[in-house]
């Protein structure tokens, strides 16, 4: 099989069987491309999964094309974006097609209450395989703490807070080598 089209199939099947957001793929993603057929590699999945929150976008999108364009150039993005991006637009747009006949239905109403855990598990394993994998450790767990407590409570940009662990970084690394 050609590598654009197994990387659709393999982004295809990701966005399918995904719930939850482009965070709750990150497991499924590392073990389809990392694990499986081994087009990235284990240490350069966290680098892959940083730039592609860093650029602005859909997660999903971006790991795509950033995966299709290391394996397979041009065409492989293309591909692997259109696997991401073609499976959930039809799942959304037939759900919204469909919406109105059953958005009052109890039992419709349930599942979709009980996905909500389940998704939130799918977005929580990843955050704590790559914060593990990313050296935060108990010295230094406080600093996504406070960075998602200022985000949060205090309204603070999350722009800033890059900012400043940049310019925190810079300095703890001037203090080091002196």
């Amino acid at each position: 099989m050609c590598k654009e089209l197994e990387l659709f199939l393999v982004f295809a099947k990701i966005g399918m069987f995904t719930f939850g957001g482009g965070y709750a793929m990150i497991a499924m993603m590392e073990d389809e491309l990392a694990v499986r057929r081994s087009f990235i590699s284990a240490g350069d999945f966290p680098e892959l999964v940083a730039a592609s929150q860093a650029c602005p976008g859909l997660f999903a999108l971006n790991m795509a094309v950033f995966t299709g364009m290391r394996i397979s150039g041009f065409a492989g993005a293309v591909f692997a974006a259109l696997g991401a991006v073609l499976p959930p637009f039809i799942c959304i747009l037939l759900i919204a097609a469909c919406f109105r006949s059953f958005r009052d239905n109890e039992y419709v109403n349930r599942v979709l209450m009980g996905l909500r855990p389940a998704a939130a598990a799918m977005v929580a394993v990843p955050v704590f395989t790559l914060a593990r994998r990313s050296g935060i450790n108990i010295r230094n767990v406080w600093i996504p703490i406070a960075a998602a407590i200022l985000v949060c409570l205090a309204g603070i940009s999350p722009v800033y807070i890059v900012i400043a662990a940049i310019a925190g970084g810079l300095a703890a690394g001037r203090l080091r080598r002196k």
